[in-house]
């Protein structure tokens, strides 16, 4: 995870933390602090308002690095995107109509998992947007909405009472065909990122990580409810070594 892109990783956070703040005692998944007693509201609350402190003092000290300052447009517009990474978090499970129990998370995901931080931490490098940065932006993305996906599917008897997810939409099988959809058309992505705008051997070495993926769909096939489990930080481990290593080949080429 690159430093110019904590900022916007960090809301990341504070969307868990409002989903364990929301999570119920039933759920199929691991308990939280809160369902065990170990947090008080008010302790979440205060931890939430830390985070949101957090956000944004690193998101301005990012922006001041990079622009020298943060009374411009470019720096504005980075401000606003911000600001709208943590209203996506917030806004998860909170609030009197949350987009996360409406089945609209998966979108939310794929733009502020994938597109945002991909595209957004490359115009606050280079100080310019460049479209192609959308193609592999949108394979991280696809990733992203992998995990929620999964989470969902595991959670599917649970979810039924109170959320409206796409798993609950479409039914176990073809969620499992939506995952499957999701991370062949991540890889199919960024194997056209690579042929179209690279050149050399060495931007293809994420092509290490496909045994991992494979591994991963094939567990999620064969697993169901709370054997899914480790099927979600095998997902999440092999697309952060998957962006590690596409990003270092790119850099190498």
């Amino acid at each position: 995870m690159r430093l110019r892109t904590l900022p916007l990783s960090t809301a990341g956070i504070v969307l868990g933390i409002f989903m364990a703040c929301k999570g119920h005692q039933d759920r199929s998944g691991p308990q939280y602090s809160m369902q065990e007693g170990g947090l008080t509201e008010d302790d979440m609350r205060s931890c939430i308002r830390i985070m949101v402190l957090v956000c944004c003092i690193f998101g301005l000290g990012m922006i001041r690095a990079s622009f020298k300052t943060i009374f411009c447009i470019e720096s504005e517009s980075l401000i606003v995107l911000g600001a709208a990474a943590i209203w996506a978090a917030m806004h998860y499970t909170l609030g009197k109509k949350p987009y996360g129990y409406r089945g609209l998370g998966d979108l939310f995901v794929f733009i502020f998992f994938g597109l945002v931080p991909v595209t957004g931490g490359y115009f606050v490098c280079a100080h310019a947007i460049e479209p192609t940065t959308l193609i592999p932006g949108a394979a991280i993305g696809l990733f992203s909405v992998g995990v929620l996906n999964v989470n969902n599917i595991r959670d599917m008897k649970t979810d039924a009472a109170n959320r409206v997810t796409v798993p609950l939409k479409l039914g176990e099988h073809r969620a499992k065909i939506y995952h499957t959809i999701l991370i062949t058309g991540g890889w199919i992505l960024m194997l056209l990122f690579t042929i179209l705008f690279t050149a050399g051997w060495t931007p293809y070495l994420y092509i290490i990580t496909l045994p991992l993926y494979a591994k991963h769909l094939a567990g999620v096939w064969k697993r169901s409810g709370r054997e899914l489990d480790p099927m979600l930080p095998m997902l999440v481990i092999s697309t952060f070594i998957f962006a590690l290593l596409a990003g270092t080949g790119y850099i190498l080429q």
